[in-house]
């Protein structure tokens, strides 16, 4: 007669299959990775090489500077504007985060800023330029020159929706390989799938701006134009879990969370722009597709679509790259999982 003991290690070893208990692990790494990326990204927000540009008298200009610069951290990267007209310009380009601008009459001083590119670094401008105007007997007023529309009240629409976008690429992809096999049987599969991910793109991308936009108020700027950024944000996404999955399977899907969650959700800029974000999240930011698609969809919403370029740019090649490595995988060897194409005969 087996012990007891034997019976439910045999019974634990049925039930748990060595695989599962390799994705189990997994799962729990990822959980991990989950809490380390949020929490360590988001915990403590402080400046570093933000953008501040002075505009004053030849005179003042490099004492202002030099007292910007030697904020501590390099909290600061301060540079000179020869109007308030063209700090102004700069700052609705994204080249420039806010810029100071001395009234050379006066004792008071005003802020330029561009709250929709993320007020947390429009009150750290403020808070720095405050202090070294007091120091100085001054004081300063702050002027939006980009305001927040009304109905984004933290500047965080922009954000939440192309997470959303993200969120439906990588769920649509594994839903496709799921039911039909992580890898595609044949070229022509691949296109049919790749086709329904680019039908179901652009319809997420035009569904999203609306709710967004006209239904729920909460951003502004061209509807064609936040439409075709979300259509490549799904689009890209999905792509690249296709071919994560291609290669790795079940194994891809996590993958693509560690991707696009894990790492590419707190490094985004939504919560927090990049200059106040810790080194390794602000070097990542602009390189995953929740990043871009967040610079992207700020830019067409607030900003004209200036700075658009690199954004795009990284859309593309992560499409690209999806489908590239798909394909190869695809022609390379039989695929796994799915359905035979033909009924086979004993």
């Amino acid at each position: 007669m087996a012990a007891p003991g034997q019976g439910f290690l045999a019974e634990l070893k049925s039930a748990v299959t060595p695989r599962a208990a390799l994705l189990v692990i997994g799962v729990l790494l990822l959980q991990l990775g989950f809490i380390t990326s949020y929490i360590g990204a988001l915990h403590k927000p402080a400046p570093q090489n933000l953008s501040i540009a002075v505009v004053a008298p030849p005179q003042v200009a490099p004492k202002l500077v030099g007292a910007l610069e030697s904020v501590p951290n390099d909290a600061v990267k301060a540079l000179t504007a020869p109007d308030a007209e063209t700090a102004t310009q700069q700052i609705k380009d994204q080249k420039i985060y806010a810029a100071l601008v001395v009234d050379p009459t006066g004792t008071q001083d005003t802020l330029l800023v561009g709250g929709a590119r993320g007020p947390s670094a429009a009150k750290a401008a403020e808070t720095i330029t405050t202090a070294i105007d007091q120091s100085q007997g001054r004081t300063v007023k702050v002027q939006d020159v980009v305001p927040l529309a009304k109905g984004d009240t933290n500047g965080l629409s922009a954000f939440y929706l192309v997470i959303g976008w993200c969120v439906g690429g990588y769920l649509v992809a594994s839903i496709l390989g799921i039911s039909a096999g992580s890898k595609p049987a044949n070229v022509h599969r691949l296109v049919i799938r790749l086709g329904v991910l680019a039908l179901y793109s652009i319809g997420a991308g035009l569904l999203g701006t609306v709710i967004a936009g006209p239904v729920l108020d909460a951003l502004p700027g061209s509807i064609l134009g936040l439409s075709a950024v979300g259509a490549l944000v799904v689009f890209s996404v999905g792509a690249f879990t296709m071919a994560l999955q291609c290669l790795f399977d079940v194994i891809g899907i996590g993958i693509a969370v560690l991707i696009f969650v894990v790492l590419g959700n707190p490094s985004a800029g939504g919560v927090y722009p990049a200059p106040m974000m810790p080194p390794f999240w602000r070097a990542i930011s602009s390189w995953i597709p929740n990043g871009a698609g967040t610079s992207a969809a700020k830019s067409v919403a607030y900003f004209d679509s200036t700075n658009l370029g690199l954004p795009i740019l990284v859309l593309v090649v992560w499409a690209l790259i999806g489908i590239g490595v798909a394909l190869l995988a695809v022609l390379r060897g039989p695929r796994s999982g799915g359905r035979a194409l033909v009924p086979t005969e004993d």
